[in-house]
Order: C-alpha cells, then structure tokens, then sequence
C-alpha cells in the first residue's frame, strides 16, 4: 500500500508520491557512488520509441512519459504477480530525476527483477542490472520515530541526461492485503502512451472506477481486461492548488473471487469500512492498567466533559509518537493496552488507546480515516486504502454534553452528535481541529459499515492574529513602541510548533524579527516576552517593543508615513500570464485583525489620509481605515478567509483581492508642519 495510517500532524508532511519519491532520491543520491557505466543492448520495446513522435509540450517538460505498460497477473486471493515497463525521454537537467527506476517491497512482497537501460541520442546502449540497484529503508517522517519493513529497491540509470531515453522493467510477486490495485497513470509530465491489463483466476471479476479522469472502456478477453491510454496531459503544479492525489487521473480497479467478495476485498465505502472493522476486532478491549489510570485522571472530574477533557490531553501529551508500520501494521492499529504499556503509538494507535479510555467511562467513539491534505480525497473519490493516511477519532457526545467549546461535530442521524479529535495533534485543544482536517473528506467507522463524510469548518473568528500597536513618530523619522499579538487557533499552534523547544532566547524572538524584517529595512528588537507557550487551551501571545530608523520619509517639509507598519497579507501566486488550472485552497477560515496607532511628532498635523478600502467577495473580505485624531495616526484592518476552496474561474477575483490589499499595503499618511 502507497499510504499507511501512519501520519505525524507534529509536521503534516505533503503526501504526494513525487514527494516520497524526491525525498527519498535526495538521500540516494547523497549516498551513491554511481554505477559504472556498462554497454549493453536495449529490449525491443525500447528500441521502438527512439523516433516516435513526441506529444505537444512546452519548454518548461522536464521529460516524457514515452511509454508505461502494467500488467496484473492475479493468482489467488492472496498473491498477485506484477510487470511494469516504463520508457522516459529526457528533456530538461531537472528530468534527470526520472533516470530512477524505484521500487518499494517488504517482506509480503518481492521484487523478482529489475532492469535498466539508456538509449543516448548519441553513442552505445548503457545497461544496468539486478545486482547494481541499492536497497534503502524509507526515510523518517520529520518528528517522529518510523520503524517499517517496506524498503525501496533503487536502480540509478546511467547517462539520464537531455535527449536521452531511459527506461526499466521489474517484476514483483505480493501476498495482498486488499483484492485492489490503482493506476496512478497522471503525473507531473506528458504521457504518450499507457497501458494496465489485469489477469483474473477464471470466475473472477472486477469492477474499474475512474477519478478525475473520463472513463476508458477496457477491451476484454476471456479473464483478462486491458486499458490504454494515449496522449495524456501533465499537471503543471500551481501555487496553493489541490494535492496531486486529488487532482491527478486514477483508475482503482477491485477484483472478487467467484462466489462473492473475499473478506480482503470491496468496492464502496460502507464494505470499506467493514473491512476496517474487521482489522479492528478486540484492539479497543481495556487492560486493568488502562482502567486504573481511567479512574485515576477522572475521579476528582466532576464532569463528564471535564473527563473527556483529562483522557484526550493524555492521549495527546503522555503518548509518545512511535510508528511500527510491519506488515498489515501499516493499516491495523496495536492493541490499546500494548499502546499503553509501552506509552508510543502513531495515529490509529493512539485513538485506539483514547477509544477504549473513553468506553470506560461510558462514552462511545468511532474511527475516523482520512488523508492529512485536504483534497487528496473528494466525494468522487472511489472507496480505496491508498487515499488515506491518517486516523482520527469521531465521539459521540453523551446526552447531556454540550458546551460552546465543542465546535468540531457533526449530527450523524443514527449516531448522534459526533466531536472529531486528533490526538495526534497535542497542540489543538479537545473540542476543536485542525485546518487539516476542516472540511476535508474522511471515511467514518461505524457499525453496519463506512460511510465517507465531510468534517465541519469551523468559524474564522476561532483562527487568527489580533495584532495591536502603540507607537510613537519622532521627527527624525524613527518610530518605535510596544506590539501585542495575540494568536488562536491554528495561527497558535504554528508558533507554539515553533517555539515548543527553544532552549535559546535567539531562537525565541525568530519569529518576531521574520515579522518585523518582512516589513521594515532596518530593526532594533528591544525586548520579548512570550505567554501560555505551553497552556494551548489559552491564546498565544507575544508582547515585543522594537524601533525602526528613518521610518517616515521626507518630501521637502511634508513626512509620508504608512500607516499599515507590520505584517503583509498580500499574496502574489497569481500573477501570471498562464491561465489557472485548479482550485485554490487556503489553510483554514481565518480572520486577522491590526490595530497600529502612530502618535505624530509635535508640530506636524495631518494633510492627506489614505481612503477606506473594502473588498468583499464570497471567499474572503478585507476592510481597513485610517484615522487621525488627538495627535494620532490610528489604523485598523480586518483579514477573514470564509471558504476554503475557491474555484479556478474565480481565480481572477482572487487576484483583484489580493492587488487590493497590496494596495493598502503600500499607502502613506501625508504629515505637514502644522500652522
């Protein structure tokens, strides 16, 4: 499985396969001596594609998908043969990437063959073997500890420069864990041509469904069914677009053995979810360890929230983030009291242990799976293992429990009121989630089956920076005082992330002077201090004094001043000549606030303020005002994100907003020599 339930929300790392693949590339090749080049004599189906026309494409294709071949040979229920081909031209220095032939295995799978070979433009047939490639264990998350029995077989071909084709074939046998397979035939670069076939025992069949992609009719012959694509488009990667996985064309193709679907196997998310089920049997069951210390954090609680409130927080912060991904581990969670007894676990381990925690005190909870970038799965996305990543609790809140706190639920028909909690994520206090999870897609686990479910989005006013400023203009044009920021939400939580283990007073002030040199030439930071780092139920809050040289601007006797002094909300990702493809996403509803009053210097009153800006649009507003009153300059905006996901049609009006808010950034207060 590409994806295993094994995400650190500590670091939120991308999921695309290309990221995999990149990092774990950037370790090779800081490891590897490479292969001495040896000549050899290409297979035929290589030497087919040295003239073959390439598809249209831009200066900026890094290489060519000449050629992909799949072929699935399923045996049994519980063992698949695989054959690939896959042919590249180089176009671009940066396609060298794609003279990497990379193929993962563990010990329910083995790679049987591997093989390489480059076609210069010029020159003899390089070729490289079984015995060239290195073995490599998957990269550590950032943050975490990952202990994995998937490895990566890696075969660097030599000579993978521009003009040049590369290409390799290897052939794996897999005892399965799911009767499913998917072909990720879209990637980053043009596709010429691509094929997948799939082999059934007699009396099989299998069933295809297409994301993002329009359906191709397979050809069928007796048991074995063959796709075939040509000429497919790349996904050039726009700023603060969807994830790959969410955006690029699959196929997921589910088979089922004569007789109905095997217990390894389904099609829709409610067999899905009795698949996961069905993995999960007994893991909840509480040790009377774990029902001593449920007594032992709950009994001074006088409430039932209260309660919830003590067993989340240990979850959160005495469980530490451990992932033992062996063999079907990578899906199934450890028992709660293994989590427990040795105090590590990843995603899925510790909602297990935080499940059975709250069964003890008669609260029930329900497994929530889902893919940490959201957009990775939509409500077209077929039921399938390899889109998700990450595991949550769903809770059903008991009768009686409500509480203005407990923002993140759902009304489930049948279940009740439902509170999401990741108690992977130790710096989101209970009763909320993060901008991860909002509004994003994730398969619930309840009884009678799966069901695929939207999280809630919770309001902007819960995440953001209110930021208020008392300063003062001296008239050599120095400005200087005392700022206050407060931050909730997920705007906390990335500077407690950043801040958690500072031991350094350099360290802590960083993220102040990012702030302040974003927006002023020259600083002097003159004292910091730093409240609730760590109580993450309370606002972060930074209180800093700072002073600026030459700040106001002289324009014969006239100062100009701008009134807007920290902090940029302008974003220029679109500016571009190139029309916008996909959506775009922002990180969570937000709102921010600044207020900066400037006291002027004696002797000068106001001759031109700028005029209020307001850009409404149904994604998000944006309002500021200037003012001038008893000697002082007094500016106030507001920043709120309303939706997540705006359309690439409205990409346009999500440029006006931003060039308006540039705008503002950039206007003066006119200061004359008062009369």
């Amino acid at each position: 499985m590409n994806n295993r339930l094994c995400c650190n929300q500590a670091q939120l790392p991308p999921v695309s396969s290309r990221w995999r693949w990149a990092v774990l590339l950037a370790v090779i090749m800081c490891l590897w001596c490479v292969p001495p080049m040896a000549a050899g004599d290409a297979p035929e189906w290589m030497r087919a594609l040295v003239n073959t026309p390439l598809p249209v494409h831009d200066d900026k294709t890094e290489a060519i998908l000449l050629y992909s071949e799949t072929n699935v040979n399923v045996i049994s229920a519980d063992k698949v043969k695989e054959q690939v081909r896959v042919a590249y031209k180089i176009l671009r220095p940066s396609g060298r990437e794609y003279g990497y032939a990379a193929v993962s295995f563990n010990p329910h799978k083995k790679v049987t063959r591997l093989h390489g070979w480059c076609i210069p433009a010029q020159g003899n047939v390089y070729e490289v073997k079984d015995k060239d490639a290195m073995e490599i264990s998957l990269p550590e998350i950032d943050g975490s500890e990952l202990i994995s029995d998937v490895k990566v077989k890696v075969l660097q071909i030599p000579a993978s420069d521009p003009g040049n084709i590369v290409g390799y074939e290897y052939e794996t046998e897999e005892q399965l864990l799911v009767l499913q397979e998917s072909w990720d035939f879209q990637s980053e670069v043009p596709a010429r041509e691509s094929r997948y076939s799939l082999q059934l025992p007699s009396g099989w069949e299998c069933r295809s469904l297409w994301l993002n992609y329009s359906e191709v009719k397979a050809t069928q012959n007796g048991n074995q069914w063959q796709w075939t694509l040509s000429d497919v488009k790349a996904i050039r990667k726009e700023e603060e677009m969807p994830p790959i996985a969410g955006v690029a064309g699959q196929m997921v193709v589910s088979f089922f053995p004569s007789g109905g679907a095997a217990i390894n196997g389904f099609s829709n998310w409610q067999q899905m979810g009795n698949w996961y089920l069905n993995l999960t049997n007994g893991r909840r069951d509480a040790s009377p360890e774990i029902k001593q210390i449920v007594t032992t954090l709950t009994a001074a609680k006088p409430t039932t929230l209260e309660k919830m409130r003590a067993l989340a927080q240990f979850a959160q912060n005495n469980i530490r983030y451990v992932a033992i991904e062996l063999g079907v581990g990578g899906w199934q969670p450890h028992g709660a009291s293994e989590v427990f007894v040795h105090r590590y676990g990843d995603c899925k381990d510790k909602a297990t242990l935080l499940a059975a925690m709250l069964y003890e005190i008669s609260v029930e909870s329900y497994y929530l799976i889902i893919n940490a970038e959201r957009g990775a799965v939509t409500p077209d996305t077929p039921a399938h293992v390899s889109g998700f990543n990450h595991a949550i609790l769903a809770i059903k809140l008991p009768d009686g429990v409500n509480d203005p706190s407990l923002v993140a639920t759902m009304q489930d028909p049948k279940l009740g009121k439902l509170l999401f909690f990741d108690p992977t994520n130790d710096l989101t206090p209970f009763g909320q989630i993060g901008g991860y999870l909002q509004g994003n897609y994730g398969l619930l686990v309840k009884p009678g089956g799966g069901e695929l479910v939207r999280l809630p989005e919770q309001l902007p006013a819960m995440n953001g920076v209110q930021r208020t400023a008392k300063l003062a203009l001296d008239p050599s044009g120095t400005l200087k005082g005392d700022v206050m920021e407060v931050r909730i939400g997920d705007r906390a939580r990335s500077q407690r992330r950043a801040l958690r283990n500072t031991t350094k007073d350099t360290d802590m002030v960083k993220p102040i002077e990012k702030l302040l040199a974003d927006s002023l030439p020259t600083f002097q930071l003159i004292n910091v201090n730093v409240s609730n780092l760590h109580q993450n139920d309370q606002p972060f809050v930074l209180n800093f004094s700072f002073a600026t040289q030459h700040y106001a601007k002289n324009a014969g006797d006239l100062l100009l001043v701008r009134p807007r002094v920290m902090g940029t909300k302008t974003m220029g990702f679109l500016e571009t000549n190139e029309a916008r493809k996909f959506a775009i996403e922002f990180s969570a509803p937000t709102l921010d606030t600044d207020i900066f009053e400037i006291a002027v210097p004696p002797g000068y009153e106001v001759e031109e303020l700028p005029d209020p800006v307001n850009a409404e649009y149904s994604f998000a507003d944006y309002h500021s005002k200037t003012e001038f009153a008893g000697g002082v300059i007094r500016y106030t905006r507001t920043y709120e994100i309303k939706e997540l996901s705006v359309p690439a049609s409205q990409a346009n009006e999500v440029r006006k907003f931003y060039r308006t808010i540039a705008g503002d950034e950039r206007n003066m207060v006119v200061l004359k020599p008062s009369k």
